[in-house]
């Protein structure tokens, strides 16, 4: 699994995240994590699911990058606003998700589409 470590890295550094929040947003020890980072050992299947949960990735992404590595910003956002909304309470994704909703209905009403890229 040659590079899943840069590819990890990469992927939290492009949505704000440090090794230590991957860590334990993915429920693992830290040292644990950066024998992953450092391409030490690699992470069984469960784990690696969980750690492509948080970073918003596939593991496809995550191994075979060539085939599935976000290149717009628009995947980026998107992927950013997904890692965001999984570290939230359902309290909270309550408003958030009534503040994009409205976003969207009010552009629509004013006749400009939502913009989509990519």
């Amino acid at each position: 699994m040659e590079g899943l470590g840069k590819r990890l890295r990469e992927r939290a550094q492009a949505l704000g995240l440090t090794d230590t929040e991957v860590a334990r947003r993915a429920g693992l020890g830290e040292r644990r994590y950066g024998h992953y980072i450092q391409n030490r050992h690699e992470p069984d299947l469960g784990t690696l699911v969980k750690i492509a949960s948080v970073l918003g990735a596939t593991t496809d992404s995550l191994l075979l990058p060539e085939q599935g590595e976000a290149s717009s910003e628009r995947q980026a956002l998107m992927a950013r606003l997904t890692a965001a909304a999984e570290a939230m309470e359902v309290d909270d994704l309550r408003p958030v998700v009534r503040m994009l909703e409205v976003l969207v209905e009010d552009r629509r009403s004013r006749g400009r589409p939502a913009e989509k890229e990519g």
